[in-house]
Parts: C-alpha cells; structure tokens; sequence
C-alpha cells in the first residue's frame, strides 16, 4: 500500500505544479516518492514480478498527471457535436505510456549497474526522449519538465541560454539529487552529509534564479525600432461559425473589426490561424486573382504603409504524378491537392508571401506514421476544422520582411509556438519580432488556451523577442522580450488588441545554440548504453 501512496504523491506533485493553475516549486521533488516507491519495491518488496509492479504504478501516475494537467483535451467535438474521446484517451494514455517506458528503462538499468549509474541515467534517457518527443510525427512537448516555470518569467531569465530543456535538466537534477541526499540519510543518518547535501540542492535551486532575477533587473538591450500593431481577434465558434458562415461574411467583419479600432498609423495588421476564408481554401496558384485576398489589398490601400498577415486556409493543385509530395492526395482522375495550413502577408502592388505550418498536431493536422498506422485505425483522425488528411510543411522556417519599415515578422502558427529550437529558426531567417496566429477555441474555456499563452513566454525570453499573439477566441496578447504579458484580451470577446512592439536584432546564446544540453544528454545516454552492453558482454565471457 506504501508504494501505491508513494505513486499518487508523485502524481499529486506533478499535477499541482502545471501551469496555469499550479506552484511549479513543487516540480523540484516531484519525482522523488516514485523514485522511492522503485527503490522500494527493488530492493525491499517480495513481489514475484517487481518490474511489472515499477511499471505499473509508474504508468497510473503519469496517467494521473497526463488526466490532471491535459484533460481539457475532452472540449474537442466531434463533427455531430459530441465531446470527442479519441482526442483526450490517445494522448493522455500514449504520452503516460511513453513516460513510464522512460522510467521502466531507468529502474531496469539501476539494477543492472547500480543506484549512481542509474540515475545518472534516468537524467540522460529522460532528456532523450523530450527532446525526440519534439520532433516525430507524434509530437507532444506540453509536459515537457521545463515548461513548468513559464508562468514566472522572472526566475527563467536564463532560459536565453539554455532553453526550456535546460530547465528540464535543472529539474530532472534536481530531483535526482533529492533522492540522493534521502537515500544516503536512510542508510548512513550521517547529519553532516545531511547538511552538506542539503545544501547542494538548495543552491541548485537557488542560484539559477538569482542570476534569472539579475538578468531581469539588468535587462537593457536596445531595440532597433519599433511597429504598431492591431491583432484582430474575431471570436467565431469554431463548430458552430468558423467554417460555416459564408467566406466573404467572415472577411467583411474581421476587416470592420479591424477598421472601428484602426486608431493612428497601423504598420501590421495579424488576423489569427485560418481567420480566412472559412469553410474551404484558397489556391495558392490563384492569389493575385482570388476575391478574399484582393479584398484585403483594398482594406489596405485606405491604410498606406500597413500590412495584413493571417493565417488562411490553402491549397495546391497537381495534374501529374511526377514529384507528387506525399501529402497530395486524389481528388478526380488527373487531379491531386495538397493542403495547408499557412501564413500569408499581403502588400499592395506586392506578391503574396506564403508559410506553410511547419509543426502540424498530430491526429488533427497530421496522421502519424501514415502507412503503418492507417491500416490498424482507419480514418482515426480528429476533425478539427477542416481537414481528415496529413498537411502539407514547410521545411524551412521564413521571416517576412516590411518594405514600410525595418519589421521582420516571424510568422509562428499556433502549436508551433510550444516549439523553442524551432521558433529560433524563424530569428535565424531575420525575424526580430514573433506573431503567433492561433485558434486555440476549441477546448471552450478550460485551461488548454491558458497554458499554449503561458508557454508562448518561454519562446520570447529563449529569443529575445517581442511578441504580437492574435487569437481567434482569445486571449490575443502583447509579450515583451523578457517573458511578460504587457496587455491581453478576455477570452471570448469579439475585439482588437493595440500594441507598440519593440524590435530587436541581437541572437541569444539559445538561439545560436539551440537545445545543446538535450544533444549531450543523448551523447550521455549513448554513452551510459554502451558502457552497460560493453559490461555484460565481459561478464558473459568470463561465466563462459
């Protein structure tokens, strides 16, 4: 029963230290009693299958805490308006899955080489896997351990250098050295080892939020300039309006929405994630010749020196099979389309600039690993709005330059701003401002839409930048480069959102380097791997 205790408080700690809600302090030692319940049932228990008792409640806290902390998944509908299982039960039972792999791992490899080497390990294997769930098809960092802080960015200033996985490795160590300093307690009741590892761990703690709260206060950098910008956010249900409602009654009230609050000189005008054109898409081969977009050329022409950025809904057409990307697919004999889910930035008298959504959700955007899974899930996907088929990307992330001032806008597509290596790409290309065009509605008013804000300050203090956040429901946003909302919108409120953001040039150490402290880990855990394996082989040659 002890260790089933030990696994709820685990489970417990996490829960409670998530944002938006929770006191992310806790996250130092919330991993503690599940390192205590393995090293309990390990060495201590009877149990006839220990691994299988390590996995099991290992799995029921991170279901716990995966429930606790992402159950607002639950608010996706169906198409005939029923709450839609498959998006809560996949993500919340795979995401717990895969942790308690990572940890079955780790308990496998203690009793293989010993309690050093193994949490040596858990820290490497661990950071391996965040930074691989980063980065396949059925990509889901919202748990990611340093996402936890993003709510006090005065104690992450730091993150400028090493990014939201590097919180991720300061919490893992953390905890590591945690049950480290009990485990030495319990065997020894040493009180000067007690002291002296109790105060290792507090100046772990400690230290990396002074120098945060140094580097707040000391915060000097000197913008290059600056733009006004309204974010338009148009509050259409996205079951019930959004891809209903006639294309052109949908862009007439979101270019009056931005016409009654067009206050002074507009230099950007950012609608949200698909607010054009509604139900269906735009030809990406027929732009300069659609209706929708040369209806925002003429908004524009009554505003000289503005431009209009938003997401949209596209499309292109093949006639061929030849260099047919995988994502097309058949519509007639002859016919093949590719959709997207992109950025547009209109000028007058200038050619449409396009992105096409790098970071595409999985099971709404994207069927994961298509040709395997297809068969045993059939049409599983979610249909959130458009689609039930795999998006076409974008390889490469683009800035769009301002030929009215000095603005290069990084033009971030909702889910893509969890992603911190990868909005560094958009300031590699010149972006010295974010916009994140997002339609976060779908989960109605429940902490989802919260947490994708509060994870966006984590993007602004890894970059440096300034960022201009349009959401369709809300909450649209204004964030300065140090991590801190300077003014927001309510959720659900049809309005405008002004605000005079700064632009910035310098590159942060994070940015140059990107997520350097998760590819030393996977050297680390390669290393751990190879040394174990080097290890029983010599053993097995000397038993024979």
């Amino acid at each position: 029963m002890k260790y089933v205790l030990l696994t709820l408080i685990s489970a417990m700690l996490l829960s409670i230290s998530w944002p938006t809600y929770g006191i992310p302090f806790f996250i130092f030692f919330a991993l503690v009693p599940l390192l205590m319940m393995e090293h309990g049932v390990s060495k201590f228990s009877d149990y006839n299958r220990k691994s299988w008792v390590v996995f099991g409640l290992s799995y029921l806290c991170f279901v716990i805490w995966n429930t606790v902390t992402t159950g607002w998944l639950y608010g996706s509908k169906n198409p005939d308006g029923s709450h839609s299982m498959m998006a809560v039960l996949f993500p919340v039972l795979v995401n717990s899955l895969l942790y308690a792999l990572v940890f079955q791992c780790y308990h496998w490899y203690k009793n293989a080489q010993g309690t050093y080497w193994g949490l040596a390990f858990l820290i490497a294997i661990w950071m391996s896997f965040e930074k691989f769930h980063l980065g396949w098809e059925l990509t889901w960092p919202w748990l990611n351990l340093g996402n936890a802080f993003s709510d006090y960015p005065k104690l992450i200033q730091w993150y400028d250098t090493l990014g939201a996985t590097g919180g991720s490795f300061w919490i893992l160590l953390t905890n590591v050295l945690i049950f480290y300093t009990v485990r030495i307690w319990q065997a020894g009741r040493k009180r000067k080892d007690l002291i002296k590892n109790t105060s290792i761990v507090a100046a772990l703690i400690i230290f990396p939020m002074i120098i945060s709260v140094v580097k707040y206060n000391s915060f000097d950098e000197k913008p290059i300039g600056s733009v006004n910008v309204l974010m338009l956010q148009p509050d259409l249900d996205p079951y019930a309006e959004k891809y209903s409602q006639d294309s052109l009654t949908i862009e007439n009230d979101l270019l009056s929405l931005a016409e009654r609050n067009s206050k002074g000189k507009i230099d950007y005008y950012i609608a949200p994630e698909t607010a054009l054109p509604g139900n269906g898409s735009i030809s990406e081969t027929a732009f300069e010749k659609s209706m929708i977009i040369n209806n925002l050329k003429s908004f524009l022409s009554k505003h000289p020196g503005s431009v209009f950025t938003t997401g949209i809904s596209s499309h292109h057409f093949y006639t061929s099979e030849n260099n047919l990307p995988k994502e097309a697919y058949q519509l007639n004999p002859g016919l093949w389309v590719e959709r997207f889910n992109s950025a547009i930035q209109v000028i007058p008298d200038q050619k449409v600039e396009v992105y096409h959504k790098g970071k595409l959700v999985p099971g709404v955007e994207i069927f994961p690993y298509m040709s395997y899974l297809k068969p045993l899930l059939g049409n599983a996907m979610i249909n959130l709005g458009g689609t039930v088929a795999s998006l076409g990307t974008d390889k490469e992330r683009t800035a769009f330059s301002n030929p009215f001032n000095k603005g290069n806008i990084a033009p971030i597509i909702c889910y893509e701003s969890i992603y911190g290596e990868f909005t560094g790409d958009y300031v590699k290309k010149g972006a010295n401002f974010l916009a994140i065009m997002t339609n976060d509605s779908w989960w109605g008013v429940t902490e989802g839409h919260k947490q994708l804000l509060s994870y966006a300050r984590l993007r602004a203090i890894e970059t440096r930048r300034e960022i201009a956040r349009a959401a369709n429901s809300g909450i649209s946003a204004h964030i300065n480069a140090k991590g801190e909302i300077i003014e927001d919108t309510f959720y659900g409120d049809k309005t405008a959102l002004y605000a005079r953001v700064n632009l910035y040039d310098g590159m942060t150490f994070y940015t140059k380097a990107g997520d350097l402290l998760s590819r030393f880990s996977i050297f680390a855990f390669g290393f751990l791997l190879f040394y174990f394996l080097i290890k029983w082989f010599q053993n097995k040659t000397k038993k024979n």
